[in-house]
């Protein structure tokens, strides 16, 4: 099936008890022993298995082209699995601009429990097979990446991961399964912070570790999943997977008019730089028009100027608003470097946008008047 009908029906069934045709919100914590002590019903307990997050799982997996999935209650829980089913010791490679969460998880508790880290620029191929060691485990790849947008060639990237026996593990929360395929490209385990363009409305939390082969691997993230006890909530599960059956069309509302606002950012004489792949001046724009259908909805630029510049900017927009999250169906703005923790590497005067479906003319006039004097 193609992707628009995997989205509508992946993990669905009708309800064999109501003849419902969209399954209910299973909040139970415990199911039913039989009197021998099985369970006929397959499930035991939420922490282990719940049908809404089964749901998810399979239709995530189904999404991806993967062949299992494990569902979290965040993507920073999802990430933080894939981690853990590392051993003490073991090397990872991992990008410089990426998500502040992921860095702070390998910079802080990973590396006080014997995880070792090497942060680079992995937009230049050389750069992670220079650094590759005989302990290297995982090479994490964020493309494009938070906030900076750049492109990583995941092809290139997992030739090199392999060749040393390494796994490439890739996050593909800003692109999704409908602008970029992983595992297309040789990548090993996909993760989603699936309350980002997955939900689709800033109404659920959740994370996803999605799986190529169902290996030896995967089998101790989903360990960490049920041991460790973060799980995707059923209800957070339930909206995830509602919102997925519009996602194909979502996604291609976000990309136009991101593109439309990205051009119109790059002829302001306000702004000093803008970062968007569908650019053709962007530095990684040959190899995301090589590895995606579109651009996604993410946006980052530098406004003339400092802080206090960008934070005049940021608090005079009427439609976008101030919030720190993405994948909305509204339009979001803020001051990244003022939200991550000490030590950030993004720049004072950039502004991240994520872009929704409202109409475009109404969001490029928001920011016309919002960066005028």
């Amino acid at each position: 099936m193609k992707l628009e009908t995997l989205a509508v029906h992946a993990g669905y069934h009708v309800d064999t008890s109501t003849g419902a045709i969209i399954a209910p919100v299973n909040l139970s914590m415990t199911f039913q022993r039989a009197v021998d002590g099985s369970y006929p019903g397959g499930y035991i307990y939420s922490r282990l298995n719940n049908p809404n997050r089964e749901a998810l799982e399979r239709c995530a997996a189904a999404l991806e082209g993967g062949a299992a999935a494990a569902a979290f209650s965040s993507g920073s829980a999802a990430a933080m699995s894939v981690f853990q089913a590392l051993s003490p010791t073991d090397h990872v490679i991992a990008p410089k601009d990426a998500f502040y969460g992921t860095a702070d998880l390998l910079r802080d508790l990973f590396a006080r429990w014997g995880l070792e880290t090497t942060f680079l620029d992995m937009t230049d191929p050389a750069n992670v097979r220079q650094a590759i060691q005989s302990k290297t485990k995982l090479v994490w790849v964020e493309t494009p990446s938070n906030p900076l947008l750049k492109i990583t060639d995941i092809a290139a990237v997992a030739e090199i991961a392999h060749e040393a026996g390494a796994l490439c593990v890739c996050d593909n929360t800003w692109a999704t399964p409908v602008l970029q395929n992983p595992f297309q490209f040789g990548a090993d385990l996909i993760v989603h912070a699936s309350a980002k363009y997955l939900g689709g409305h800033c109404d659920a939390a959740g994370g996803l570790v999605i799986a190529r082969h169902d290996d030896c691997f995967f089998s101790k993230v989903r360990k960490v999943q049920t041991v460790g006890g973060a799980v995707g909530a059923a209800l957070d599960c339930w909206l995830v997977r509602r919102g997925i059956r519009t996602l194909p069309y979502r996604m291609r509302g976000h990309s136009d008019n991101a593109l439309r606002i990205a051009r119109f950012l790059c002829q302001h004489d306000e702004v000093e730089a803008v970062y968007y792949p569908g650019l053709a001046g962007h530095p990684g724009h040959k190899i995301a028009a090589r590895q995606m259908r579109q651009f996604g909805g993410m946006i980052s630029f530098q406004i003339k100027g400092g802080m206090k510049e960008a934070f005049e900017v940021v608090a005079k927009t009427r439609v976008f608003t101030r919030a720190s999250s993405l994948g909305g169906t509204e339009s979001l703005i803020e001051h990244r470097a003022s939200l991550e923790s000490g030590g950030t590497r993004t720049p004072e005067n950039l502004i991240r946008l994520s872009v929704g479906l409202e109409n475009v003319d109404d969001l490029v006039e928001d920011l016309a008047q919002a960066l005028t004097d």
